[in-house]
């Protein structure tokens, strides 16, 4: 299995890093996407990369941070360059439950991520929140351009998912279709196509259940994987063989201006 959204250089999981390691080899997980939120993330994530070959790293701001601080769609690709497991953009996206961030400032940051993703050919990881409109919007005015779309944590409506997968999006399950509350949600999600869909911890937030309430780690993936096998009537052991959070990843070969290998 691969945890495809993670937070390694958030407490408690970076001050125990070895172990949380250890435990994700325990239950199989073969990679960590350990994703990026601000410039001193991205900074604590070039050094997180380097503790195990299984754990990758993104660079993004997110829409929390896009007040305080900015990138360019240069800047990223520059640093995509530099670090080969770097392997996605993002988080990225809008937050218009919070607006920590104004609204301008949030939408100017995701549009600089999204130059990014189309200029290296590299997945662009969003988060949106209270900005379904806004989101899909944004994303429609690049349809024809083939931009690699991973919707993180997804828990936008079911009309919103709909129009997400004529653009060709993929969404990550977190801990949250575990939830009590969550039954539209997971209507949504046996709806979405199977080869759509990743997995994801968040941690350290949002552990599902049984462990909701404890500080999410990438070993409780497992939990979150059995729900949506149970949602899409297939056996945990099959889902796992589909290889969900797939190949898309993969960093493409230096001359090939970031081609994917694989579709996204």
């Amino acid at each position: 299995m691969i945890d495809s959204h993670c937070h390694l250089d958030h407490e408690p999981l970076f001050s125990d890093l070895s172990n949380v390691i250890e435990r994700s080899k325990n239950i199989g997980i073969e990679k960590l996407l350990t994703i990026s939120t601000s410039l001193e993330s991205f900074n604590r994530i070039t050094d997180i990369i380097n503790k195990d070959e299984i754990i990758y790293g993104t660079i993004g701001i997110h829409p929390h941070e896009a007040g305080k601080e900015s990138i360019t769609s240069d800047e990223i690709v520059n640093n995509l360059n530099k670090y080969p497991k770097i392997i996605g953009i993002g988080e990225t996206g809008l937050d218009f439950y919070y607006e920590n961030s104004e609204r301008k400032k949030q939408i100017n940051s995701f549009i600089e991520h999204i130059e990014a993703s189309l200029k290296s050919n590299v997945p662009l990881i969003i988060h949106s929140r209270d900005a379904e409109k806004e989101t899909f919007e944004i994303l429609n005015e690049y349809k024809n351009k083939n931009l690699k779309i991973l919707m993180h944590c997804f828990t936008g409506s079911f009309e919103f998912a709909k129009k997400l997968i004529n653009l060709n999006s993929f969404f990550s399950a977190s801990g949250i279709i575990t939830f009590k509350n969550s039954n539209d949600l997971r209507e949504t999600f046996k709806t979405v196509p199977l080869d759509r869909l990743l997995i994801e911890t968040d941690s350290p937030f949002l552990a599902p259940v049984p462990k909701r309430g404890k500080k999410n780690e990438p070993s409780f993936i497992r939990y979150t994987a059995e729900k949506l096998s149970e949602l899409k009537k297939i056996s945990f052991h099959d889902l796992k063989l589909l290889h969900l959070y797939h190949k898309h990843y993969r960093r493409p070969p230096h001359d090939s201006k970031h081609s994917l290998e694989s579709e996204f």
